[in-house]
């Protein structure tokens, strides 16, 4: 429970500030985000968004401010702790092993949530094979729930650019996460495949996953149940998607209107 009396937050941020040379890239940014919720980041391009993401995952040492995660101070924690605790994320630029199957791709994922490890498994010790029957399960799940069914065997270098997508976005929900960090995950995307993310997404957060989500597709923004508008390195506005988006500060930012 937060001091407030209210739920405590998942992760919290508090006066984040970064700087690149002579330039504000973050100034004090103060960010709740509770468990079981999808939540949202928006903002102009520059508005700091990635230098925001780096450093909730890892990538880039806060210079000021704190992150609790959980009701732990994770500031200096690396990113393979962060990842360890269940705190994932992707990038922007789909990020698989092009030679490997869409299966395999997703196997990889699972040893970050066993007992045994990488090098038991290769030895086939019995925990091994228990872990990896489990990772054959997480993997099916996964391949179902973002509809990779028809690809599970194909190589992942082969398949489209939104397909690949799907398959990081698949192969980051088998690594167990507590709260999934979404960098720009509709970019390739058509249509269809954005419903079908927007679905995969709705039923990740049903299964108890949280959810931060950076993206400029407003249709995919919509399914956020809180958003945070990031502007030249400080938000600006934050509450339910309607609210936010018919913000005249952040019509006048992002939407240029």
């Amino acid at each position: 429970m937060s001091a407030s009396g209210g739920p405590a937050p998942l992760l919290t941020l508090r006066a984040l500030a970064h700087r690149f040379g002579g330039l504000d890239v973050l100034r004090g940014v103060d960010i709740d985000i509770f468990s079981d919720r999808i939540t949202g980041l928006i903002g102009p391009n520059g508005a700091g968004k990635s230098t925001l993401f780096n450093i909730v995952s890892g990538f880039l040492p806060a210079q000021e401010g704190a992150i609790a995660y959980e009701g732990r101070d994770i500031t200096r924690w690396s990113v393979s702790q962060r990842v360890r605790a269940g705190l994932i994320r992707t990038f922007q630029t789909p990020r698989l092993f092009s030679h490997m199957t869409v299966r395999e791709n997703l196997m990889t994922a699972g040893w970050l949530a066993t007992s045994s490890g990488f090098l038991q498994g290769l030895l086939g010790t019995r925990s091994s094979r228990a872990d990896v029957a489990r990772m054959e399960a997480a993997a099916a799940a996964a391949c179902a729930r973002f509809e990779l069914d028809t690809v599970w065997q194909a190589r992942a270098g082969d398949l489209t650019a939104g397909r690949q997508r799907l398959v990081e976005l698949a192969r980051a929900s088998v690594a167990s996460p507590r709260l999934l960090c979404l960098d720009e995950p509709s970019s390739g995307l058509n249509a269809d495949e954005v419903s079908a993310l927007r679905a995969a997404l709705e039923r990740l957060n049903a299964d108890g996953v949280s959810i931060l989500l950076v993206s400029h597709d407003m249709e995919l923004m919509a399914v956020a149940s809180t958003v945070h508008c990031l502007c030249f390195g400080e938000i600006i506005a934050s509450g339910d998607f309607t609210a936010v988006k018919g913000d005249p500060r952040v019509r006048e930012a992002y939407l240029g209107v």
